[in-house]
């Protein structure tokens, strides 16, 4: 890196802020040498060919939802172990228990469970689904008129007829 010389600004005196400027710039290309700043690589890249493409390790690329979903199967399979184990060391332990009643006992939460996840899951539909709420406000003169309306009714017969009679007050 070098730079411009430069006249000082007096005729025959030297400037020092632009000597210490070409002495750091003189340390920096000393330090640096002849590396340089940057590294191309420029072998070519391999040909395309026919070979199939290689599964990758890990969860493939899907969807935010996908990945919901996966992680509540995986998590809702963990459970399922959870309980069956429980389920298996009860027996076990007992040495006469009912595999009924265990069935019962053990799978009862999870119906409750899987109810109120429903329910929770159509509440959220019906409340998406639900028109949004409008507010209009309006401003100026109010007229209010109150209307009395009076209905008598009136059925008579083996066949019922009903006659409204409406009257204005």
């Amino acid at each position: 890196m070098q730079l411009p010389e430069q006249q000082p600004t007096r005729p025959g005196q030297p400037d020092p802020v632009m000597d210490q400027a070409r002495l750091l710039a003189a340390a920096v290309n000393e330090a640096l040498g002849e590396k340089p700043l940057a590294y191309r690589d420029d072998t070519p890249l391999p040909a395309i060919g026919s070979a199939p493409p290689v599964t990758q390790p890990g969860r493939p690329p899907m969807s935010q939802r996908a990945t919901d979903a996966s992680a509540l199967m995986l998590a809702g399979g963990a459970t399922t172990v959870m309980v069956g184990g429980t389920a298996s060391l009860v027996m076990l332990a007992s040495g006469y228990a009912d595999p009924v009643v265990c069935a019962v006992v053990l799978g009862a939460p999870a119906v409750v469970v899987l109810a109120i996840s429903r329910l929770v899951g159509r509440t959220k539909a019906a409340i998406e689904a639900a028109p949004p709420t409008v507010h209009q406000h309006y401003n100026g003169p109010v007229t209010i008129t109150h209307d009395q309306r009076s209905i008598t009714t009136d059925t008579r017969g083996l066949w019922a007829h009903t006659t409204n009679h409406s009257k204005e007050s």
